[in-house]
């Protein structure tokens, strides 16, 4: 177990993963493709219902990549329990990120298509 403040590199790699699990999460909240906008958006590009709430996206995002820190550091044998509803996109992002989401739902790849 660690002690003391987090090393800047694993400050760094949190952070990264973060941001991508935000980036995935406002993917799937706002857009029916492009995810990597390899092009311009437009509004066929942009669903014409969101499902998610972009508010509650960033802090159950901030929360799995510390909790996930701790559990493997410590060994602990904990879940992060949250509901569904605005925040789904987040808990989505993330199992799809660390890979269990595409071991669930092969049809699904961790590359572009995935997205």
């Amino acid at each position: 177990m660690q002690a003391g403040p987090l090393s800047s590199d694993e400050l760094r790699r949190m952070d990264a993963y973060w941001r991508a699990a935000n980036y995935l999460s406002v993917g799937q909240i706002y857009l029916l493709d492009n995810p990597l906008l390899k092009r311009p958006l437009t509004l066929d590009d942009i669903k014409p219902r969101l499902l998610g709430h972009w508010g509650t996206t960033p802090g159950l995002n901030f929360i799995y990549v510390h909790l996930n820190r701790v559990i493997k550091e410590r060994d602990l044998n904990m879940i992060y329990v949250c509901g569904p509803g605005h925040g789904g996109p987040a808990l989505v992002a993330n199992v799809y990120l660390e890979g269990t989401y595409s071991e669930y739902y092969p049809n699904i790849p961790q590359d572009a298509e995935g997205m």
